[in-house]
């Protein structure tokens, strides 16, 4: 008889599965960019965006479903990415980063995924998060806060 074993998430595909594949990180993204949309926290990271999120959406489910373990869905479309990068004509800092978290922890909840999973993401979220806020403030050439966006997100 053979032991299922149960990975701990952020091994093979184990995230990627735990999110619920494809169908759940798109119901994911989806909730995600409804909150930024509706939340005044996240106001000035909205502006940063277009209007229409429609790219922003499936370049978010592109990239999460990589990311999670499961196809690499955004390299074959888009080619290798550098979230600090290509994000570093933005003016994120401190309060744009938290407002991404915020979105993103409140779509998780509202989603009903498990806590210890949502922990475990929210963790993994938080790394690039503060990747894009240091390389953001390093091409404006300070950490001062810069209210007026200078370009839109990827």
């Amino acid at each position: 008889m053979t032991e299922l074993t149960v990975l701990p998430y952020g091994d093979a595909d184990s995230s990627y599965q735990a999110v619920g594949g494809l169908k759940g990180i798109t119901r994911l993204v989806d909730r995600f960019y409804d909150l930024m949309d509706s939340l005044p926290e996240a106001k000035t990271l909205r502006a940063m965006h277009s209007l229409d999120l429609t790219d922003s959406r499936q370049k978010l489910v592109y990239f999460l479903s990589g990311w999670l373990g499961g196809p690499k869905l955004f390299t074959e479309h888009f080619g290798p990415i550098s979230l600090p990068v290509a994000h570093s004509h933005l003016p994120v800092n401190q309060e744009t980063r938290d407002s991404w978290l915020l979105c993103m922890d409140l779509a998780l909840q509202q989603l009903d995924y498990h806590g210890e999973f949502r922990e475990y993401l929210m963790k993994k979220f938080a790394v690039p998060a503060e990747s894009i806020r240091l390389m953001c403030e390093f091409k404006r050439g300070d950490s001062s806060p810069d209210p007026s966006p200078k370009g839109r997100a990827v």
